[in-house]
């Protein structure tokens, strides 16, 4: 067996973060591998490639990335205040990051990561369990196989695991039976999705910046072709918070979305069930589906599509055999949870952190990026960049690096 000190560190997912962490890595002189469960690097950009960011260019490439890119003739966006799309930033900046000679040896497409234990240690045994490599037992074309790292960072996000349409957390009745006329997140409404659609009566439940955008999609297809009708329901009952700050915005693009939303809500071109939390899901005569509230007798009818905009969550289970302290509700590492709760924290309010925050009692393994967050919905890319940062700094042993956490 090598030396744990001579293994590589492990990083799980090859979006933004991930690819964040394996450049901050590798500036450090830290040998890496990153394993990716998609075909291409960022697969969840590519699901809402169309949406257009919060951000702008220069907050949406990490520091180290941009240096290695440089060296090898990159040319960075001409107009770093302006906003890309998620395709944008994927194909302009994430694809030469993961095919750059520095990086395309070391991302491993479709091997999606199963398990991470510790050599020789199960959850329970503590003698020597520090001094054992990790071991990731991950899925490829091959089958399973085993890898054997000295750290392991998980960068995998949560878009891939959307929260279901039940305020109690769970699928709905109705709501597995019914798959083929829900779908989850952002889909493409204007474009790939469109057929889906057009002239048809869609719910879109969430109140979240992911419901403000998919409503104004739907606006905009509404005007295009007659007989599409929106339909929102929220569980609470005041939607300022949505509707946001306006100009006031840290982020200029997030308050026009909420004034937009806004403008529609009070025009009357959307139909807007307030205190609304599902109960069921059923269909009527016609194959159109009935959505019954949880709490009284109110019912939606004669839904076609369903977009449910209802946030997400981490898959755990990746590390069940691991020494791991998380929020007990937000499922957010520990420390984190504090700084982040959205029931008091927005983007704009969470203080910079990095690696102490980040820690678990199972020394080396550390959650980044959307992951790191739990359910929380207020991420944001640059939190993110600055984690990977601090964290590379920490298992480089620079502990000043690591600790001056800073976030523009």
């Amino acid at each position: 067996m090598h030396p744990i000190s001579n293994l590589p560190v492990a990083v799980i997912g090859a979006g933004p973060v991930g690819l964040a962490a394996a450049a901050q890595l590798l500036q450090r002189g830290l040998p890496v591998q990153v394993f990716e469960a998609g075909s291409g690097p960022a697969a969840h950009l590519q699901g809402y490639g169309h949406v257009r960011l919060f951000s702008p260019w220069r907050f949406n490439i990490d520091r180290a990335a941009r240096a290695l890119l440089l060296l090898e003739g990159w040319q960075p966006p001409a107009d770093e205040d302006a906003l890309p799309t998620a395709a944008e930033l994927r194909e302009q900046y994430l694809l030469p990051l993961a095919n750059s000679q520095a990086l395309r040896q070391r991302v491993q497409y479709g091997a999606r990561v199963l398990a991470i234990s510790r050599r020789g240690f199960d959850k329970v045994k503590t003698r020597g369990r520090e001094q054992a490599p990790f071991v990731l037992q991950w899925q490829g074309e091959a089958g399973v196989q085993e890898f054997e790292a000295r750290a392991v960072i998980d960068a995998s996000g949560t878009w891939g695991q959307p929260n279901p349409l039940g305020a109690h957390g769970l699928p709905v009745p109705g709501e597995r039976e019914h798959a083929a006329q829900i779908q989850y997140g952002m889909p493409d409404l204007l474009g790939a999705e469109r057929g889906r659609y057009a002239g048809r009566r869609v719910l879109v439940v969430g109140a979240g910046h992911s419901a403000a955008g998919n409503l104004i999609a739907l606006a905009q297809l509404a005007e295009e072709v007659p007989g599409t009708a929106i339909v929102w329901a929220v569980r609470g009952q005041d939607l300022r918070r949505l509707f946001g700050g306006g100009s006031k915005d840290g982020l200029p693009a997030r308050g026009a979305l909420g004034e937009r939303l806004r403008a529609l809500t009070e025009a009357g071109r959307l139909e807007l069930h307030t205190g609304f939390a599902i109960g069921r899901i059923s269909p009527d005569e016609a194959g159109r589906l009935q959505v019954h509230s949880a709490h009284d007798a109110r019912r939606i009818e004669g839904i076609e599509q369903i977009v449910a905009a209802t946030g997400a969550r981490p898959n755990l289970a990746l590390a069940r055999e691991l020494r791991l302290r998380l929020d007990p509700w937000l499922e957010s590492t520990e420390a984190l949870a504090p700084l982040i709760d959205p029931n008091e924290h927005s983007c704009g309010t969470v203080r910079p952190h990095g690696h102490r925050e980040l820690q678990h009692p199972e020394a080396g393994f550390y959650a980044i990026g959307a992951k790191s967050y739990g359910r929380a919905p207020n991420f944001l890319m640059a939190t993110g960049y600055e984690q990977a940062r601090s964290v590379a700094a920490a298992l480089a042993g620079d502990w000043a690096a690591a600790d001056d956490v800073q976030l523009e």
